[in-house]
């Protein structure tokens, strides 16, 4: 590993440990998806139980980037089965979290990918899992700052707050086109937004979700 990646994975497991104490990052392959490689939460800081303290600093300050969410992995698989969705396109990942979509637009061909994430320690996940996949990609925290023009935009479970619906029409007023996955909304009754797939894919480390949330819908706008 190049010395620069290990400075950023020390970084990240520092602030993991702010939070979970001996917290460290595993070299993860993704179930389903083996193109792609991520650094996140090992499995083994999972399987013990939690003081009342660390579970309270996990709700107040929840490492999202450290998991690999299932509507992210089901979207980063089909942008890798229809790379021509994406190649040669400037394209940007909101909410990226570990960075994989962005890191699935940019081996699918994509012209640029942005992940773009209000956290921190997401923009730094992201740019150490894409040097981990050789893909060069950018990184931005301000999605209201990003002013280069935009082809496509990703996201990935943005929609579990409905107060991030509003949204929807500021994608559609930066990209011509637009896909939302997402497993907790079914259907979203929008009509610039339509049902284009169902799609399946799981958290990992698996959180042991129900099934019915590994069931992704894949929304495309209109």
């Amino acid at each position: 590993m190049h010395a620069a990646s290990t400075s950023l994975q020390n970084q990240l497991e520092a602030g993991l440990q702010q939070i979970l104490p001996e917290a460290r990052l595993k070299l993860s392959s993704l179930p389903g998806l083996p193109e792609i490689r991520l650094w996140l939460l090992d499995p083994d800081n999972l399987e013990r139980a939690f003081a009342s303290e660390e579970t309270q600093q996990l709700l107040d300050e929840p490492p999202y980037w450290g998991f690999c969410w299932g509507s992210g992995l089901a979207l980063a698989r089909w942008i890798l089965d229809h790379p021509e969705q994406v190649r040669g396109k400037r394209v940007l990942d909101f909410g990226s979290g570990s960075g994989i979509v962005a890191i699935a637009c940019a081996l699918a061909g994509a012209h640029s990918s942005i992940a773009c994430d209000l956290d921190p320690a997401a923009q730094q996940a992201s740019q150490l899992n894409a040097e981990l996949n050789q893909v060069d990609i950018q990184v931005a925290g301000d999605f209201f700052a990003v002013d280069q023009p935009l082809d496509l935009l990703l996201a990935a479970d943005v929609l579990y707050d409905r107060d991030n619906y509003p949204l929807l029409e500021q994608f559609k007023a930066r990209a011509s086109q637009c896909l939302i996955a997402d497993s907790r909304v079914r259907h979203l009754e929008r009509p610039d937004y339509q049902k284009i797939a169902t799609l399946s894919g799981q958290t990992w480390p698996d959180l042991g979700e129900p099934l019915e949330f590994r069931q992704v819908a894949l929304y495309a706008s209109c």
